[in-house]
């Protein structure tokens, strides 16, 4: 009912909506005299911020048609390689020049947790001078059919091992916040099938490996409420006339009100500030408001099975940690992972990965050789700095190229034998 309610306020807002659009741009037309006076600028200011706060924003482009390669200026070309329902796996194709060195070929593992996977723009960007980057484009789930079935953490599983068979050998995955527990459950069942295709290295960003670590108000939510609490409270079907009507989901407006709410007065202030430059014309100022929340407020609906099972598995049951995660029916074995360096990678300040919880992976692979494994904490950064910002091109970005680099299957010795019983994991900082 909630998400038949949203949908029907947002029907009955969409007209006041478009007066406010039409007034705002009544009164920023140079031929208007109120456009060059206070009053003329507080009232578009006015009209827009009530239009922005009233809209539903749709899915950002990444808007990444160059990038600079040797200090050359060369296209890039987005195209679908993989394809799911609940899935796509684009693929940044450079124009590079013929002789070109081989880059490394890297899977960024993009977070389902609401927003869309334009989220890690400027981790793409980061990347794409030095390598061949991929990364999983999610499907909003009120977007697909009933008739394209479920979608689990088991299925996840099964897609990023999917992605990582179509890339092909010497493949290097990320995996940013959330899919780190689905991108390590991954590695390990390769690992102990001996899969040839298994990556080479796997960074996690961010992660929730072992929530128990300095648990965040996140986590803390998820342990107060029962499962059924959420199956009560925040599963909804899809409603009418999306094509996905009538599967049930999490919505994404739900997860956003969760995100905000943590930092309300900050999103408070921002958009006082965003009026205050309106009116004040700074243009600058403005666009990077706008720029922000046009990809913080888009978001995307989870399936309530893929959800729930990761609330379960991840938050409250800690299986992945205590060795009792399950990837269908059979038991996922972190010690099995052998033979792909590990590289995990935290921010001093995140408030949604406690420090801790994404380094607890290097505690529980303990038989990926000490040379073949690295630990690093970014300071003064919080969630989003550890995938994004300057501090994370200047600093993060060049220490995961180094790192992928180094442990390429190129430049790796013979692989490392299975040992059962591996003795106590170290990281290097």
């Amino acid at each position: 009912m909630y998400y038949q309610l949203y949908e029907l306020n947002h029907a009955m807002m969409a007209p006041w909506r478009v007066v406010a659009d039409q007034m705002r741009i009544a009164f920023r037309n140079p031929l208007n005299p109120l456009t060059h006076t206070t009053f003329g600028r507080t009232m578009a200011a006015g009209f827009e911020v009530l239009e922005r706060t009233t809209r539903r924003y749709g899915k950002p482009e990444f808007g990444l048609p160059t990038t600079v390669v040797d200090g050359q200026t060369i296209s890039v070309h987005e195209k679908v390689v993989w394809k799911q329902p609940f899935c796509n796996l684009i693929h940044f194709e450079r124009c590079l020049p013929a002789g070109h060195r081989k880059d490394p070929k890297i899977l960024i593992v993009a977070p389902m947790s609401g927003h869309y996977a334009t989220l890690l723009r400027g981790t793409v960007e980061a990347l794409l001078p030095h390598a061949e980057v991929h990364i999983t484009d999610w499907v909003d789930a009120r977007m697909v059919p009933l008739s394209d079935g479920a979608f689990d953490l088991d299925d996840y599983i099964d897609y990023v091992i999917q992605m990582l068979h179509a890339l092909g050998p010497d493949t290097h995955v990320i995996a940013v916040c959330q899919p780190a527990v689905p991108v390590l459950a991954a590695v390990a069942v390769m690992e102990a099938d001996n899969d040839p295709l298994s990556p080479s290295t796997m960074t996690l960003m961010g992660g929730p490996i072992d929530t128990r670590i300095n648990p965040t108000a996140v986590n803390k939510l998820a342990e107060e409420k029962p499962i059924d609490w959420f199956r009560d409270n925040v599963i909804m079907p899809v409603p009418w006339p999306q094509p996905g009507v009538m599967r049930m989901v999490y919505p994404g407006f739900l997860q956003l009100s969760g995100f905000m709410s943590m930092n309300l007065d900050r999103h408070v202030v921002a958009h006082k500030e965003f009026f205050a430059h309106l009116v004040k014309n700074d243009g600058d100022a403005a666009e990077k408001h706008r720029d922000f929340y046009d990809e913080y407020l888009a978001v995307m609906d989870l399936t309530a099975e893929f959800y729930l099972q990761t609330v379960e598995t991840v938050f409250m049951k800690h299986a992945l940690p205590k060795g009792e995660m399950m990837h269908r029916a059979r038991p996922v074995d972190t010690t099995a992972i052998r033979n792909v360096a590990l590289l995990t990678v935290e921010g001093e300040n995140d408030d949604i990965s406690g420090v801790g919880q994404t380094k607890a992976a290097q505690t529980i692979c303990t038989n990926i050789p000490e040379h073949m494994r690295m630990h690093y904490m970014q300071p003064d950064v919080g969630h989003y700095g550890v995938f994004n910002g300057s501090r994370f091109r200047k600093e993060i970005a060049p220490r995961i190229l180094s790192f992928i680099g180094e442990h390429g299957k190129g430049q790796r010795a013979k692989p490392v034998p299975r040992v059962i019983k591996g003795g106590k994991a170290g990281a290097a900082s």
